[in-house]
């Protein structure tokens, strides 16, 4: 028998989620604004919780209805079999979002889901579930739109890019399901020499370290499921023994990570080491502008400094045109991948990018700018008489 999930991802990168939930073994796979649906088994949501790289969380739908009213939100959560998926030991939260909700009060509504969830123990169980804002466990997630509206119990606990890897982090850190996702959008697999010379405490270096070696990223850590009276726990033994099965020796795999700072450099060396994964990667401390490429081709990934996160402007106003000519000129054959949230940087580097995907870290908006670095300068010379042919027009 299938379920129906939904598993939400940081916005860009749905159809890298689609096309890994496929390779998991999910079906009926619908790429929606800021997710992705699919159907599966029960497995198939042990799976996708151990092994997605991008997904945020794996949620369960349980409802699905129209609605008119708040009785409507109420009576629809009602219906549901609350005790017959968790006990009343266990306690709860209450997320609710919405778009385009005729009704006034996302806040009263999220008490309604509330009190029908609770209501339904006491009437089958004579007792309710306590409520945790902080760390409960059950998750219950709630969406409406104009018409209708969607009840998921959610699958993950946890925010899946919580790997438990990183053990220290920078100011302004990468998710690492976002670090997964520009992977995957740059189409980077192990072999591809890897370099992010502004690493930071290591994120991008940590992802590629455990593709290259196949760890699975839920590896170390639970998940909600194993609180449902659903749980299958063989089931999920046999699967956490399988992808353990398929880790492929710790050994050097052309990761290459620098930083300018040995206090970053310090924490994506501990990170690292936490993860087991030191030996993967090689780390020097450097200033990017004074780095040389370490193999002929590869792929330069990074998530430069940018003015929401260091300095001010005419720092980085001065510092990303150096950075563009040190790729122009030192990184020939290679392909970069630059994070930013900062306009600034796709107009003062100097060179065209090849493509630009709005991506959000967060709640920040950000772009991946992709540059095909060949020899000289790739910005478009105009012909030595333009310039004249067009004054009249300045």
């Amino acid at each position: 028998m299938t379920e129906h999930f939904f598993a939400p991802c940081p916005r860009g990168l749905e159809a890298v989620l689609a096309a890994e939930l496929e390779c998991l073994e999910a079906t009926s796979i619908e790429i929606l604004p800021g997710g992705v649906a699919f159907r599966g088994s029960w497995l198939t949501c042990y799976r996708a919780n151990l092994e997605s790289r991008i997904a945020s969380r794996i949620l369960w739908q349980v409802a699905r209805n129209q609605y008119r009213s708040e009785a409507d939100i109420y009576d629809i959560t009602h219906r549901l079999s609350w005790p017959d998926w968790f006990e009343p030991r266990l306690t709860i939260k209450v997320n609710l979002a919405a778009i385009k909700c005729p009704l006034r009060s996302l806040d009263f509504l999220t008490l309604r889901i509330k009190d029908a969830i609770c209501d339904k123990f006491r009437t089958i169980r004579g007792k309710r579930p306590d409520i945790d804002t902080t760390t409960p466990d059950i998750r219950i997630h709630g969406f409406l739109d104009a018409r209708q509206f969607t009840l998921y119990l959610d699958t993950s606990g946890e925010a899946l890019f919580k790997r438990g890897l990183r053990q220290t982090q920078g100011d302004a850190p990468l998710r690492e399901n976002l670090a997964a996702g520009i992977l995957a959008l740059a189409g980077w697999h192990p072999g591809i020499p890897l370099l992010d010379p502004m690493c930071g405490s290591g994120t991008l270096l940590l992802e590629a370290a455990q593709i290259a070696c196949q760890i699975a990223p839920g590896a170390r850590r639970q998940f909600a499921f194993e609180n449902l009276k659903l749980f299958d726990a063989n089931s999920w033994k046999k699967l956490k023994q399988t992808a353990a099965n398929r880790q492929r020796e710790r050994i050097f795999q052309s990761i290459y990570g620098s930083d300018l700072y040995g206090n970053a450099l310090v924490n994506a060396r501990n990170n690292l080491a936490t993860a087991g994964l030191a030996e993967c990667v090689a780390l020097k401390q450097a200033n990017v502008l004074e780095i040389s490429p370490p193999a002929e081709t590869g792929m330069l990934i990074s998530n430069p400094p940018y003015g929401v996160r260091v300095g001010d402007h005419q720092t980085l106003a001065e510092f990303y045109p150096q950075l563009g000519n040190v790729l122009k000129q030192r990184f020939s054959g290679w392909q970069a991948f630059l994070l930013t949230a900062d306009p600034l940087l796709a107009k003062s580097i100097r060179l065209t990018p090849s493509r630009r995907t709005p991506l959000f870290n967060g709640a920040l908006e950000c772009r991946l700018l992709e540059y095909r670095l060949v020899a000289g300068s790739m910005r478009r010379e105009k012909p030595p008489n333009e310039s004249s042919k067009n004054s009249h027009k300045l």
